[in-house]
């Protein structure tokens, strides 16, 4: 049994390619990305482009985002995703999910039937409180 967690992709890159750990330069992702680092576990990027990227993976800068695609795509999305996380993790697993609605709304129910448990720690939350959330979460592995 293991943690995997789950961030989501942010619309602050860098404009060359490089480790998808390093494309994304938001202040919530760096912090997102802290908190999972700490924890150990394997942690994998839903990319609104790439879908589910390995943080060590070379991508270029894009700018494409799940807020704008259809339903449909949405769905796709999700679905392209879920066969990734497929191989990567096991029905004992616990998943973690940093992401917002739109990265969860196809992806989340399907995790759950296939493992332990999926928590999302920040649902709810705006984007403020999140950030408050992962910072009380740094000063707390401290």
């Amino acid at each position: 049994m293991q943690t995997v967690f789950l961030v989501s992709c942010v619309g602050k890159k860098r404009a060359r390619t490089c480790a998808a750990k390093d494309l994304y330069i938001s202040d919530w992702f760096l912090k997102a990305r802290a908190y999972v680092e700490k924890r150990g576990g394997p942690w994998y990027i839903l990319s609104a482009k790439y879908g589910l990227l390995d943080p060590e993976e070379e991508v270029a800068h894009y700018e494409v985002t799940l807020n704008t695609m259809a339903i449909s795509e949405r769905r796709d999305w999700a679905q392209r995703v879920f066969k990734a996380l497929a191989t990567r993790i096991e029905p004992e697993d616990h998943v973690v999910i940093l992401a917002g609605a739109r990265y969860r709304e196809f992806l989340a129910d399907r995790l759950k039937s296939m493992c332990t448990e999926v928590v999302v720690p920040m649902e709810g939350l705006r984007i403020g409180e999140q950030l408050a959330w992962l910072s009380s979460q740094e000063a707390n592995d401290e």
